[in-house]
């Protein structure tokens, strides 16, 4: 006999879903609440005979996703997309189909999160690239998309026990790459501890277990020290009449790996420094706790972080400062209003969580849309979504410097970023632009990374366009993608004007017009730099590919087809190029300055010498800038061999047996000594030009090292110009 229906027992999913709209009830009205039940019955009839690894019904997933999202105050239509989040993708569901039932801002979003269909000779990289790509076209048009992706991301983290280890991993090394760093872009601080604790237990179940077994064991001895830290530090704040709520704050797992992995650190030495939170009512309140906690315990100088004044990216604002404590343990503080302990549990969340009269959760949503236009302008020049998913992860992970413009304006930007990258972020047609720049009013290259506090000072000139060569320095994802983007949609037919126009004026320098040129001599070229026809030469010149001088001077070379022919054969053996792109071309260094590799170089052209490369820090450089159309950005070939000379300074004492010692000690670091010139002499010191041969840079850098250390060295100089 059939049991009655009544009598049988709930099933999970309708249990969920009770809950669900138990914890709706709090901040949702009855209809909002009777269309998510109306989501819920049409993605459970659309899932209906489907089941998760680990056995349960299909529909539990998306009512576990909603669950986390109500847990945030997320709005009806966001629930009620979180609902039915997959059901696209996994069921015979058109997305016309869902706008006719629930509306087109529910189907947008639903399609938003919905993976693409994967498409055939692609790799799975390739496609998950494409998914990532796609939810961040859907970002920009609504913020909630990602919101509940990663509300299904952390769900699926929770319940990835029924996972294969090696479909395990991969999840989690996904998690941990792109959405663990997305919820920290975006301020949600709670998820992010979340999705990286499970992730770093998927992906190295062995270590998250060693460090939680080492974390259990060493909560009993850290509460005796401390227990008197958190209790004098109260009395203090009492004594000063600041009413503050002081806890112990317990470090999160993954970020105790992260700290021994990077700073190599052992599992002792992190769990050394003893942290804490204090909460405040207002921000005055917070600059005067700090006054008080450096007045009771002595702060570690250059530990020190104000980011209540200068917030992060993400918006996070707190005062972090190091201080020691009794025994000479390290004490880490953290100092905050409650409102900022929420909008960094929360981010943008808080936007639905906290209704706040105050702008903060504007503010937030602001950055946030700031942040997801940028990365929408990027992906437009991105190439593919490989490329897009690279930009990512550098933008993902920023360490901020701040600096300065003339007129006192703060610029954040990426730590080891260069000038070029501070000019993409002051404007793109400064960065476009620019030619030169000055750090607190000294001029200097445009590789040179920013440090914090520097004032820069951008130089630019109208004439002036992105040099190819800044790809190989540029750190930040917005200046990379503007030069290429620069030099992808330079009108083509403008380039081979202009690259027309250069390579005439080189071969009129050399009595010689383009006309004049033999047809052979011209295909035996194309064929030599492998270009497909003379449009496409004068393009690659006019883009700045190929130097104008350095066709022509292959054009007026007499062996350009032996130069094909050899090219064909197995015969020749090139030599490593000095310098890069200067085939064929004479090679000169200034024996002013002496350059050599490692160094930061300009390189001029002479007609008569061919390139004469100069250092950068070179007095003459001045004279070469002026003449633009001459001079060019070079940097040393990456596999250069060879000995260049370098010219020491040495301060000596006068004694017997002096030179004799450092020629032994420069011959022993496998240098020889080309020149000695004595410059000044007394009866107590002596000073020395020596020029000698090195390798490169850090050769030389071994040799000054080795020289300091002789006792009969004064002091000892490079001399550059």
């Amino acid at each position: 006999m059939d049991t009655p229906e009544c009598l049988l027992p709930p099933r999970p999913q309708d249990e969920l879903m009770a809950r669900l709209c138990q914890n709706l009830s709090g901040y949702l009205d009855q209809t909002q609440i009777d269309d998510c039940v109306r989501a819920y019955e049409f993605g459970a009839e659309a899932h209906a005979g489907q089941f998760r690894k680990s056995g349960e019904a299909y529909i539990c997933h998306p009512i576990s996703v909603a669950m986390i999202l109500a847990d945030m105050h997320m709005d009806a239509r966001g629930i009620m997309a979180a609902i039915l989040h997959d059901v696209i993708e996994d069921c015979h569901v058109s997305k016309k189909e869902l706008t006719n039932q629930f509306g087109v801002e529910v189907s947008e979003l639903v399609d938003g999160v919905t993976k693409l269909t994967k498409i055939a000779d692609r790799s799975q990289a390739e496609a998950q690239a494409e998914n990532v790509r796609k939810m961040f076209l859907a970002m920009g048009k609504d913020l909630r998309v990602i919101l509940v992706k990663l509300a299904d991301r952390l769900h699926n983290m929770r319940t990835l026990g029924a996972m294969p280890p090696e479909k395990k991993r991969r999840i989690a090394r996904e998690t941990l790459d792109i959405y663990a760093p997305i919820a920290n872009r975006l301020g949600m601080n709670n998820i992010r501890h979340q999705l990286e604790s499970l992730g770093f237990e998927a992906m190295y179940p062995y270590r998250y277990a060693v460090i939680c077994n080492a974390l259990k064991k060493a909560r009993g001895n850290r509460r005796k020290i401390v227990d008197p830290i958190e209790c004098s530090i109260k009395n203090r704040l009492e004594q000063a009449n600041l009413p503050c709520k002081v806890s112990g704050r317990e470090k999160h797992i993954y970020s105790i790996y992260q700290k021994m992995h990077l700073k190599k650190l052992s599992l002792a030495a992190v769990f050394d420094v003893y942290a804490f939170r204090i909460f405040c009512d207002d921000v005055d309140s917070c600059y005067r706790v700090l006054g008080a906690v450096h007045n009771l315990y002595k702060p570690i100088p250059g530990r020190f972080k104000d980011y209540i004044a200068l917030p992060k990216a993400n918006g996070y604002q707190s005062l972090h400062t190091l201080l020691i404590g009794p025994y000479g343990q390290p004490i880490e503080i953290q100092i905050r209003t409650h409102e900022m302990h929420h909008m960094s549990e929360s981010g943008i969340a808080a936007h639905w969580l906290y209704k706040s009269d105050n702008g903060k959760t504007e503010k937030l949503q602001a950055r946030a849309n700031e942040w997801l236009r940028d990365l929408l302008e990027i992906q437009k020049s991105a190439g593919d979504s490989l490329e897009f998913i690279d930009n990512l992860k550098v933008d993902l992970f920023p360490q901020e410097v701040f600096v300065f413009t003339p007129k006192g304006k703060i610029i954040k930007i990426a730590k080891g970023a260069t000038i070029v990258d501070f000019a993409y972020a002051v404007h793109t047609d400064v960065g476009n632009s620019c030619i030169s720049a000055m750090i607190d009013k000294q001029l200097v290259p445009l590789q040179t990374k920013l440090e914090n506090g520097v004032t820069v000072e951008i130089v630019t000139a109208p004439w002036a366009r992105p040099n190819p060569v800044w790809l190989n320095y540029v750190t930040t994802v917005k200046a990379r993608s503007s030069i290429r983007n620069f030099l992808k949609n330079f009108k083509q037919q403008e380039a081979i004007n202009l690259g027309r126009r250069l390579l005439e004026k080189e071969l009129q320098a050399m009595q010689l017009q383009l006309e004049d040129i033999d047809e052979l001599r011209l295909q035996a070229l194309l064929q030599l730099t492998k270009t497909r026809s003379l449009d496409a030469l004068f393009e690659d010149i006019g883009l700045g590919n190929k130097m104008p001088f350095l066709v022509a001077k292959r054009l007026t070379q007499d062996d350009v087809s032996a130069n094909v022919k050899l090219n064909d054969s197995d015969k020749i053996q090139r030599k490593p190029l000095v310098i890069k792109g200067t085939e064929d071309m004479v090679i000169t260094l200034a024996k002013c300055c002496r350059p050599i590799p490692g160094d930061s170089i300009i390189g001029f052209f002479n007609p008569g010498k061919g390139i004469v490369v100069h250092h950068h820090a070179c007095r003459n450089r001045t004279i070469v800038r002026k003449k633009h159309t001459n001079w060019l950005d070079v940097e040393w070939s990456a596999d250069v061999v060879g000995e260049f000379p370098a010219e020491l300074r040495l301060e000596i004492l006068n004694q017997r047996g002096a030179l004799a010692t450092i020629a032994s000690t420069i011959s022993e670091l496998h240098s020889n000594i080309e020149n000695v010139t004595v410059v000044d002499q007394d009866v107590r010191v002596c000073i020395d030009l020596i020029t000698l041969t090195v390798k490169d840079r850090v050769h030389l850098a071994q040799i000054i090292r080795r020289l300091k250390e002789l006792t009969i060295v004064l002091k000892i100089t490079r001399v550059k110009a």
